[in-house]
């Protein structure tokens, strides 16, 4: 990695405006961060947990920050997190791991939405948060997030998503509900390409794909410009065959979008799955819209890459980070903890090297503060040496 990227807390987050009265601030900001994002990776699920780790591992932390008075108490956290603007927490956040991803022409960037279910109150009748995440797959990161207005829905936040991230280049997928021409043209507005799944709510186009591809099985895509590749796995009683065909013929193109409302659009994508589990077999196609080439291989990656999001970051998120259990209600709480949850799965996942499980790695950060300063050094690109945390660092 790069020597010269930024590689301190205070790199990224020293932009934070502190939320608190002056004459009411006994610990500092970034103190108070440094300890929540460290006590988020060894398992805190809230406040309460985060002063646990900071009086665990006082005497450790004391090596790096100043803490003038001592760890803060839960209470301190829970009003910092409930009252820190998450745009510049979130600012800190994409700067972050842009420094240390390495992008690449024609990498996946899946965006989807989670609800954090356990910011609900039924009592004040405040519906739950919503967030949408972007996450590359190829690197495992998670680049940012952006909370969904509750008056509105996730069509409305992915356009203000994009405009905080680095695209260019890169192939951004999105389910069903993003089929949308606004979304296509923002995604290309940010130099990126766009794989997005048609269904019924784009029912003139999806009838008009599914007639083309009928038609091209028909005739064996004779005289057709098209590409098709295929997938198999096998293991734990289950078999499941991925085909993808894509069609980039331009009389077809032509024929599905006569007004030419979908900017850029190069090809259409079929994929056909068929699974058998324990004895059934189940058949299911699905349809998409391209402006990257028609190279089938390449659409294949895509999917595969959107159909990732859900399990290497929602499933992670709810089981080793039990976000939907999470209870922290008041202000911007929810949202901010939310942020700080996706910098621990990027932390953690920095450990290239261990085949132990995301949630065992979390265990031994807890335990064992060496293998926890590891993590940190890589995820902050320093070469070696636990200089990130180090006072002359911070502000």
């Amino acid at each position: 990695m790069s020597q010269d990227r930024p590689a301190s807390i205070a790199a990224h987050f020293a932009h934070l405006t502190d939320p608190r009265i002056a004459r009411t601030r006994e610990h500092r900001l970034l103190d108070i961060l440094t300890i929540a994002i460290c006590a988020v990776v060894c398992g805190a699920e809230g406040p309460t947990g985060m002063e646990e780790f900071g009086h665990a591992k006082e005497a450790w932390l004391r090596q790096y920050l100043e803490l003038p008075n001592g760890i803060p108490s839960h209470d301190t956290f829970g009003r910092v997190l409930a009252r820190l603007d998450p745009e510049e927490l979130h600012q800190g956040f994409v700067s972050w791991f842009a420094a240390i991803r390495d992008a690449t022409n024609g990498e996946v960037v899946a965006l989807d939405g989670k609800t954090l279910r356990g910011s609900a109150d039924r009592a004040w009748g405040t519906a739950a948060v919503q967030v949408l995440t972007a996450w590359a797959s190829s690197n495992r990161l998670v680049l940012g997030q952006q909370k969904v207005d509750p008056r509105s829905n996730e069509i409305t936040a992915v356009p203000a998503l994009l405009d905080k991230l680095a695209l260019a280049g890169c192939i951004v997928t999105l389910d069903a509900l993003h089929c949308q021409v606004e979304t296509a043209k923002a995604i290309r507005r940010r130099q990126a390409d766009y794989v997005l799944t048609v269904k019924g709510n784009q029912g003139d186009l999806h009838q008009a794909i599914h007639a083309a591809f009928a038609k091209a099985h028909g005739q064996a895509f004779a005289n057709l410009e098209h590409d098709h590749d295929e997938t198999m796995e096998e293991g734990h009683s289950r078999w499941e065959r991925r085909t993808y065909w894509t069609l980039t013929d331009p009389t077809v193109l032509r024929r599905v979008d006569p007004k030419g409302r979908w900017p850029d659009l190069r090809c259409m994508g079929m994929v056909r799955a068929e699974r058998r589990v324990q004895g059934q077999i189940s058949v299911e196609d699905r349809l998409f819209i391209r402006s990257t080439d028609g190279s089938a291989q390449t659409f294949g990656k895509a999917v595969r890459g959107h159909w990732g999001v859900e399990n290497s970051v929602h499933w992670v998120l709810d089981v080793v980070w039990r976000e939907d259990d999470s209870r922290m209600l008041v202000g911007k709480g929810p949202e901010n903890l939310a942020v700080l949850r996706r910098i621990a799965l990027n932390i953690v996942r920095q450990d290239h090297h261990s085949k132990k499980s995301l949630k065992m790695r979390r265990f031994r950060a807890s335990l064992d503060t060496d293998y926890l300063l590891q993590l940190l050094v890589s995820a902050f690109a320093i070469p070696d040496g636990p200089n990130y945390l180090e006072p002359s660092c911070l502000p």
